[in-house]
């Protein structure tokens, strides 16, 4: 019995890895082509769960699924147009101070317009009740929502490493410059790359929101560990945030497993600071030229 709790603590820790990840890649992908240190992306993580709760009676939990997120980005994409893209050849820490305050405005928003207490959100009948795999049992929505980030994570690869939009971003993320000299504008790009960015984020606050209550401050309970797996990860990699996001999933889970919760928190920073010594750019940080 101890070893299935303890597998359970394992795979709940890889949980809070997944949706870390959902929100990571949109951070990584944001700062690394815009600059931009986007503190209201956990914000955005609320927007969608909230939006969940407010779709879900027209179009059920999988319409909800669909648009809430597509809801986001579309938000996303106009706060880059009217906000985002005035800070982009400045100091970063403007971007910082300006979104800081928007991550403000966002909750105190949700707060004034849904109150203070937390909403909850029922799964969908479909996907309650367990999986059975031997003596081992497991939540058939956890299951479910690692399903959909699988899917989610893969498509945006895909997005990025086989299609030619995938290719001027990644060029852009590198030396923008020379993506300039070729006269390609980055301007499309950063407003579509924001609006993925952003839609993760809401799509992590959809599958999020039957497991844990949905609150104003939700947004930003998530954001500090998302930013964790972004330093660990590093800078422009996509693989290294995958990484990362597993790791410090692991290191909750296992701790958590051993009766060590109330440490599970400090070791993910523990784990940032060992790789930030060994690694100063993250696990699979690349060189990108623009912030050198």
């Amino acid at each position: 019995m101890y070893i299935e709790l303890f597998l359970t603590q394992v795979l709940n820790g890889l949980l809070d890895g997944v949706y870390y990840l959902l929100i990571a890649l949109g951070l990584s992908l944001i700062f690394s082509l815009g600059g931009i240190i986007n503190l209201a992306h956990g914000a955005f993580f609320a927007i969608g769960a909230y939006a969940a709760i407010l779709i879900t009676p027209y179009t059920g939990y999988f319409g909800a699924l669909i648009l809430a997120p597509l809801l986001v980005a579309g938000l996303g994409m106009i706060v880059e147009r009217t906000l985002f893209t005035r800070f982009y050849r400045i100091d970063p820490l403007y971007s910082l101070l300006l979104t800081f305050g928007l991550a403000m405005v966002i909750e105190q928003g949700l707060r004034w317009i849904f109150g203070a207490a937390p909403l909850s959100y029922a799964m969908p009948d479909i996907l309650r009740g367990q999986v059975f795999l031997g003596d081992f049992i497991y939540s058939r929505y956890r299951v479910f929502l690692i399903a959909v980030a699988i899917v989610a994570v893969a498509a945006l690869w895909v997005l990025l490493n086989r299609s030619a939009f995938g290719r001027i971003v990644r060029a852009g993320v590198q030396n923008p410059d020379i993506v300039g000299s070729l006269g390609i504008s980055l301007r499309p790009y950063l407003s579509i790359v924001a609006g993925i960015g952003i839609g993760l984020a809401g799509l992590a606050g959809v599958l999020l929101a039957p497991i844990y209550s949905v609150h104003p401050a939700m947004g930003a309970e998530v954001i500090v560990p998302a930013f964790v797996v972004v330093v660990i990860g590093g800078l422009g990699s996509f693989w290294g945030v995958i990484l990362a996001a597993l790791l410090v999933g692991l290191t909750k889970g296992v701790l958590i497993g051993v009766g060590l919760s109330a440490y599970s928190t400090a070791a993910i920073y523990l784990l940032m600071f060992l790789v930030l010594l060994a690694r100063p750019r993250g696990l699979l940080g690349e060189r990108i030229l623009r912030f050198e």
